[in-house]
């Protein structure tokens, strides 16, 4: 085995551009999930009542632009033929789960700053700017967009599951090099 040299994608190796982009947002996106379920059960009083939510939408708004960054990097970039040891079934399960994913994520990102904007609010990133916010696009603005912004958290946890255990599929099951792919280790031929 040999890490990978290449930051570009090539037809069976995702470059270290993308694989950067999946771990570096992959761990993000797990904490904003957990600290939004914490946050739900603080108190006003709570010494942690103000700064959580600075926290999520400080890092809400980094994944954000991340989750922009990687749409048109792959927008310019190749896609690693799928592994052999997929059907063609797999092949279009696995593609439609990631446009889910993206889809999801945008989704959440979105309704995040309405309810982060509902008010005329801004969003405050770490005490460094303020990213000011727009009057209401509608009516019960947080409300209807925290309802969107919460379920849809739950789908994408569930298919970030299901991501995960068909990644340990390809690996313990298919014994393919899908995960090694993903962590940037070529296999030597």
């Amino acid at each position: 085995m040999r890490l990978i040299k290449n930051y570009k994608n090539t037809d069976s190796q995702w470059g270290w551009v993308v694989i950067i982009l999946h771990w570096g947002l992959a761990l993000p996106i797990i904490g904003l999930f957990a600290l939004g379920l914490y946050m739900m059960d603080l108190g006003y009083y709570d010494s942690f009542y103000t700064l959580a939510p600075q926290i999520h939408e400080a890092v809400g708004i980094l994944v954000l632009a991340l989750m922009l960054f990687r749409v048109v990097w792959r927008l310019f970039n190749k896609v690693p033929k799928p592994p052999k040891t997929n059907t063609a079934f797999i092949n279009t399960a696995s593609h439609l789960a990631h446009k889910a994913l993206y889809l999801l994520l945008f989704v959440i990102l979105l309704s995040g700053l309405l309810i982060s904007y509902a008010g005329g609010q801004g969003i405050q990133i770490f005490d460094w700017f303020l990213i000011p916010g727009p009057d209401d696009f509608f009516e019960n603005q947080a409300t209807y967009a925290g309802e969107v912004h919460y379920y849809a958290a739950f789908a994408l946890i569930g298919l970030v599951v299901l991501h995960t255990v068909a990644a340990l599929k390809h690996h313990f099951i298919d014994k393919d090099s899908t995960l090694k792919n993903m962590l940037g280790i070529k296999e030597k031929k």
